[in-house]
């Protein structure tokens, strides 16, 4: 591809000079996007014209199958009627796989089940096509292209279940941009975690922010660790100054959830907000009524799924809180972006809690248990009990708190399996 976008993907790392920045008016994103769909350039006009055939494609393949969407009409005028169309909730999509199901199941290349991890909601089926997970694996790359230089190690501190589960789509991705995977994976122990880092001399990493700040920490250092792409779970504001402090560097937030092909949205160098998919994912911001919200005000995430072949969704209610950032980016990009991205707030709050906490240096790792009206805070490091206890008592007056603190060996594997959370404990027959 030639122009401003074949230019940019020379520049290591994405450390583009103060004037290469002003100058160039694409993202990697959208060259990505300009690239899979024959475009010369990106305009507001373009991309809502794309997303307006892609929708009524949608709903003519939806009603031509007969499923859970025949209902809906077969054609829109505009995309603001599509707010004229009903909620796919989650517990629809977990009742309702098959008829969700837009296609034969011999299309199918991959199936994730269960429960997301780290939530409460109910267990899902979704299903992709080979073509699903090249269109993810095309986005993966365009935003790790932001970050990691050809050659160079990147350490996947992701889960790995199989040929195409999370952390190989992006292993192929960081190979798509010439740089080296270092399959880190999760429930290593942080002995194993440093000696791997250390040996692989890994300069960008691609994790959970939590658990990252906790090895760090741990390591006394970044070692070789220049920069690091966040996902997998929410990125509280007191971890991410955390961890930019520790690297020296910028993070680069990803959002994605299973219901999107894992991927939604991702960071550019100006490093304001995160420009979101949009020739494959519609995004709406919606209050808890489900009208729409305007620019800057947050609220719950819906989506539809444009272009994903095995299992498209039509305003589907995420369950997460965000906002779409107003104005046009500071890089010149023309794509919508999010801010952060969290589940929706409950008292108390794991991200409220975690940026508070993770502000004390020796801190590792803690996991947290309501019971009743006491809130008990496991932690690993090497921080006063009394210390945490004041962090927390101003996010929880009203909570009688418990705290034990441990001592982190080579051994520890952190706290939570996966995505964090305020564990509740049940009353009998509740």
């Amino acid at each position: 591809m030639q122009g401003h976008g074949a230019l940019l993907r020379l520049q290591p790392h994405g450390a583009r000079r103060e004037g290469a920045l002003q100058e160039m008016r694409r993202t990697r994103l959208e060259d990505w996007i300009c690239e899979v769909e024959d475009l010369g350039a990106l305009d507001r006009e373009t991309l809502g014209g794309l997303q307006l055939r892609r929708l009524n494609s949608l709903l003519a393949r939806e009603a031509a199958r007969g499923g859970f969407y025949r209902g809906l009409p077969e054609r829109l005028g505009s995309l603001d009627e599509l707010r004229s169309l009903p909620f796919t909730t989650p517990e629809q999509l977990s009742q309702n796989a098959p008829g969700l199901l837009l296609g034969s199941q011999a299309e199918v290349s991959r199936i994730i089940s269960g429960a997301t991890s780290g939530t409460t909601g109910p267990s899902k089926r979704i299903f992709y096509t080979a073509r699903d997970l090249e269109h993810t694996v095309g986005f993966f790359a365009a935003g790790i292209g932001e970050m990691a230089a050809p050659g160079e190690a990147v350490a996947v501190a992701m889960p790995f279940s199989g040929p195409d589960g999370l952390g190989e789509l992006i292993c192929r991705a960081v190979e798509r941009l010439g740089a080296r995977p270092l399959r880190l994976g999760l429930g290593r122990t942080l002995g194993e975690q440093a000696e791997l880092l250390s040996r692989e001399r890994a300069e960008s990493c691609i994790g959970m922010p939590v658990p990252l700040l906790g090895l760090i920490r741990w390591m006394g250092g970044r070692g070789s660790l220049r920069r690091a792409l966040v996902s997998g779970d929410a990125c509280p504001e007191g971890v991410m100054s955390e961890l930019e402090r520790e690297l020296g560097s910028r993070l680069f937030p990803h959002y994605g959830s299973r219901e999107m092909c894992l991927g939604g949205a991702v960071t550019c160098p100006a490093h304001e907000g995160m420009h979101l998919r949009e020739n494959h994912i519609l995004a709406e911001i919606v209050s808890p009524g489900g009208e729409a919200l305007p620019d800057g005000e947050w609220g719950e995430l819906v989506i539809t799924t444009l272009d994903m072949q095995a299992m498209p969704l039509i305003r589907y209610r995420t369950g997460d809180y965000t906002r779409f950032l107003p104005g046009q980016c500071p890089c010149g990009g023309v794509t919508r972006r999010l801010a952060a991205v969290r589940r929706m707030p409950e008292q108390p709050d794991i991200v409220e809690l975690d940026s508070a906490l993770f502000a004390l240096p020796g801190l590792i790792d803690y996991s947290a248990r309501l019971d009743g009206g006491v809130l008990r805070i496991d932690a690993a490091g090497s921080v006063p009990a009394a210390d945490i206890e004041r962090a927390a008592r101003g996010l929880c007056p009203r909570l009688e708190l418990k705290v034990c603190v441990r001592t982190v060996s080579s051994a520890f594997r952190g706290c939570y399996p996966g995505k964090r959370q305020i564990l509740r404990q049940l009353l009998p027959g509740v």
